[in-house]
């Protein structure tokens, strides 16, 4: 079956294909893709995919696509961003707070939408050191993966004791509402962004 068409047979198509999801998933950890992190989840809850291996996956991913937007920012930022003003003066005010607040930055900016795809090019563009940067990276990596597989596979277990297969919506529903709570946060953080300016 090349085009799966119901959930089953998706996860059945995930478990034959392990190998290949599992690189899938470290490409899009790298581009900070919250809802296939969080679908693995599921997936891992389902059996389809296995939680530690998964989690590992998103946890590299995170970590090496950070550290090549990273170099990109730290050796081309000001001049690739040059004919693009609105994205270089968001990467500008990041790297600011990222001066500052440096700590805080790195642990949170792979959470709301906003900073999440300028945060690693607005790094290499701050005062910021390799070093400090690196352990920092790895350790936020790691957190963010633990948390996106682990509420992903939270979603799967509770939509399977709550709901039957006619009204499997539960899942969906916390989903929803953690992309909705994402959401809000994202906006708080580019109005403290906006604030900086």
């Amino acid at each position: 079956m090349l085009f799966p068409t119901d959930l089953s047979a998706f996860l059945d198509l995930i478990r034959q294909h392990g190998d290949v999801v599992y690189s899938l998933m470290f490409a899009y950890a790298a581009s900070h893709s919250l809802l296939l992190a969080l679908f693995g989840g599921y997936a891992a809850y389902s059996g389809a995919l296995d939680f530690g291996t998964l989690v590992v996956a998103c946890w590299a991913g995170s970590f090496f696509g950070d550290v090549v937007r990273f170099w990109i920012g730290r050796r081309y930022g000001k001049r690739l961003l040059a004919s693009y003003p609105r994205l270089r003066q968001a990467a500008e005010t990041v790297a600011r707070l990222a001066d500052r607040h440096y700590v805080w930055m790195i642990l949170a900016h792979r959470y709301p939408h906003g900073i999440r795809g300028i945060a690693g090019f607005a790094y290499g563009m701050s005062q910021m050191r390799w070093l400090p940067f690196l352990a920092l990276n790895l350790i936020a990596a790691g957190l963010w993966s633990v948390a996106i597989v682990s509420i992903g596979f939270a979603s799967g277990q509770v939509s399977e004791k709550l709901m039957s297969d006619a009204s499997s919506g539960v899942g969906l529903v916390l989903l929803i509402l953690f992309l909705g709570l994402s959401w809000i946060l994202s906006r708080k953080l580019e109005r403290v962004i906006e604030a900086q300016r």
